[in-house]
């Protein structure tokens, strides 16, 4: 038995097929989903999903957003998503060391914050790319 994926965000979609089982992050940790779970509904933090398609292991870098889970089908609405293979790995390592570096320059609390969202994503998108490394 398999499990219908799409993982869209508003611009287009980046995943629709048939997978084994999924991983991901919610606010409250991660949640893996094999078939015939449980309904729910959950919001989807800042992190990798990881899908098992066929027999290998894939990801994907999720922006937060919302995951639906019911009758084997889940649908994850993300602010924005990238498949791992997708990401080049140079451009991302370029883009972790300026939100590191933005980080540290970063004074008051509302810089701080946006400066360690940033950094959360830049962080998610080379941790897709070494998952699948």
């Amino acid at each position: 038995m398999a499990l219908n994926l799409c993982v869209l965000t508003p611009n287009r979609i980046v995943w629709d097929s048939d997978v084994k089982e999924i991983i991901f992050c919610t606010h409250s940790g991660q949640i893996g989903i094999l078939p015939d779970h449980a309904p729910i509904a959950t919001a989807v933090d800042i992190g990798i999903l990881r899908i098992r398609f066929k027999d290998q292991w894939l990801t994907i870098a999720l922006m937060g957003g919302f995951a639906r889970i019911g009758n084997n089908d889940i649908t994850i609405l993300a602010h924005d998503a990238e498949k791992g293979s997708d990401i080049d790995p140079q451009e991302a390592q370029q883009t972790l060391e300026l939100a590191e570096a933005n980080l540290r320059k970063a004074e008051g609390k509302r810089q701080i914050i946006e400066a360690n969202l940033v950094l959360r994503r830049a962080k998610t998108r080379v941790g897709a790319i070494n998952a699948i490394s």
